[in-house]
């Protein structure tokens, strides 16, 4: 397929450039200190990526300890309560621990193994990704610094709680909004002291050059099991293809399995509680260029030029920005980014919930919300969502915020 003259047969090999860059998107804005480190961790995922002992002990552990690969399910019920559109999911909620988070944890995790690190540093918003590192570390005995936001920690106490008794360290952050980029501003400040000794696991496909290339690869076992198990399923290939976009590193491991093959991508943002600034997190959708956290991306800015607020009811989905290969991407056209608000979202919970037995994480449910509404607009195909996480964690919010339904 070719898009603005991008051949996406070849994509992989041409994306990111040797400095990190998709298009103008990337790079590695960070002192010279810290970009010893990212050089540090570039060579080293270079090395280690091509070593079939490395590649045979991601398999293993993916298959022995997460339970990959995870199924598709086909939404029965649900699809036929809209019309003749047939709905899918890929359950990335029956990966261990409950999302997709796992897929880069262990494969970062396992890096700093081998450069010999003694501790994880990461950021959470949702507390999946703080859950999942913390499973990595204990599987492989280090360290676990978590980095949360408070408003966060109220919202998701009940991965808080998975991570301390896992062992991980859970760092309250009190700054600004208390959520997620205040997290991950806490995060890179511990990193700067002590990145000799420890990594930083970047829980998506941002942040400086490697790591927006290093977790879209972990992650891209989620495509390309999807790809294969939907024409064993159907015999063909799904029409449309749905993901929830925060940071975005869920809907980069399935759409890198769809590239190239004639199908529609559609990345879903939060509009929350609507378009205006401070009510959504809708960065791809509303936001400008601009560099935080070490890369450039499409980001929402206030009227300093600074990361603005942001909101969403999905703690995972509340960041200012989106990983620079989603606005590469974007700017192409190959990937549609549109918008879904609150109360889509939570309706969608309930009727997943309720029509076929699977409670999706509310970060998921955005991508269930649009693929609805998609459906009615297609009127005949078929649609294959990702299904991120499941919703255990946001039970205890969804219940004392919206009731039962």
């Amino acid at each position: 397929m070719n898009f603005n003259n991008i051949e996406f047969d070849t994509y992989f090999k041409n994306y990111p450039d040797a400095d990190g860059f998709f298009g103008k998107y990337g790079g590695s804005y960070v002192s010279p200190e810290l970009k010893k480190a990212m050089e540090e961790i570039t060579e080293a995922y270079f090395t280690i990526c091509k070593s079939r002992r490395f590649i045979n002990e991601l398999r293993r552990i993916r298959k022995e300890f997460q339970g990959r690969p995870t199924p598709i399910s086909y939404l029965e019920r649900l699809s036929g309560s809209i019309g003749n559109v047939q709905l899918y999911v890929k359950r990335e909620d029956l990966n261990h621990t409950g999302a997709h988070k796992l897929n880069h944890c262990m494969g970062e995790a396992l890096l700093a193994k081998y450069m010999g690190k003694k501790k994880v540093i990461a950021e959470t918003g949702a507390g999946q990704h703080g859950v999942a590192l913390a499973t990595a570390a204990a599987y492989f005995g280090l360290e676990c610094d978590i980095y949360m936001g408070s408003v966060d920690i109220k919202k998701q106490a009940p991965n808080v709680a998975r991570m301390k008794i896992l062992g991980a360290n859970v760092v309250e952050v009190t700054e600004g909004l208390a959520t997620l980029k205040e997290a991950v501003d806490a995060a890179f400040a511990a990193y700067c002291k002590e990145y000799k000794d420890a990594i930083y696991c970047i829980g998506s496909v941002l942040g400086p050059h490697p790591f927006p290339m290093m977790v879209r690869d972990f992650q891209s076992v989620v495509g390309i099991e999807a790809r294969e198990q939907f024409i064993e399923m159907t015999g063909e290939l799904p029409d449309a293809l749905v993901a929830c976009v925060g940071g975005g590193s869920n809907a980069m491991g399935i759409f890198s399995g769809f590239l190239n093959d004639p199908v529609d991508i559609y990345g879903v943002e939060p509009l929350g509680r609507g378009p205006k600034l401070g009510d959504h997190a809708a960065s791809l959708k509303y936001g400008t260029e601009g560099i935080m956290h070490g890369f450039n991306s499409i980001m929402l800015k206030d009227e300093n030029g600074e990361p603005a607020p942001v909101y969403s009811v999905a703690s995972g989905l509340d960041y200012p920005s989106s990983g620079p290969e989603h606005a590469f991407l974007h700017d192409l056209g190959r990937v549609k980014y549109d918008v879904v608000d609150d109360e889509e979202t939570i309706d969608a919970f309930f009727k997943l919930s309720r029509m076929e037995g699977i409670i999706p994480a509310i970060e998921s449910s955005h991508a269930v919300a649009y693929a609805m509404k998609l459906a009615k607009e297609m009127g005949k195909g078929s649609i294959l969502i990702n299904l991120s996480g499941r919703g255990d964690k946001d039970m205890d919010y969804i219940i004392e915020r919206y009731g039962i339904r």
